[in-house]
């Protein structure tokens, strides 16, 4: 049922945790349902109802959770997700925000209400450039932008 991964990230949602599971898989690649667990009798659920769904995401294992509405998810933790190309942070951008809110600096929150940072892979390297310059141009552009938009990142970091 579980991969043999070290560290496991949990998403524990009200009731739409398969729901939600699917949704993921939908939108990446490498991605599947592992298993469905359902409660049984004496549960605080009806029996046969969703209790876990493993699931991959790019070959990475989550577990997702129906366990209440008590803990709802906020931006403290969120799921970063390295883009190759603008291309692949627009598709993403765009699947991932289907029923959900933009938020600033490449993040999202997902019609569940989990957070994700959409960001293009080049950013690092210019965020982190030695010329301190450069990194706050390139900074001062991110920090105007919701979806991250790397040509405009390229274009402040060049400048100068």
């Amino acid at each position: 049922m579980f991969a043999k991964q070290k560290i496991t990230p949990y998403l524990w949602f009200d009731t739409q945790a398969e729901e939600a599971a699917r949704f993921y898989v939908s939108i990446f690649k490498d991605s599947r349902i592992v298993n469905i667990a359902t409660y049984g009798e004496g549960g605080p659920r009806p029996k046969g109802s969703v209790l876990t769904v493993v699931f991959q995401l790019e070959g990475q294992q989550f577990v997702a959770l129906n366990g209440g509405p008590q803990f709802p998810f906020t931006e403290a933790i969120s799921l970063f997700v390295n883009c190759e190309t603008q291309a692949e942070v627009d598709s993403l951008w765009e699947r991932l925000l289907d029923g959900g809110q933009p938020q600033m600096c490449g993040w999202l929150k997902d019609r569940y209400g989990v957070s994700w940072q959409i960001v293009p892979d080049a950013l690092g390297g210019m965020l982190s450039d030695p010329d301190p310059a450069r990194a706050g141009r390139v900074t001062e552009a991110m920090l105007k932008m919701v979806k991250l938009d790397l040509a405009v990142l390229q274009e402040a970091y060049d400048r100068g």
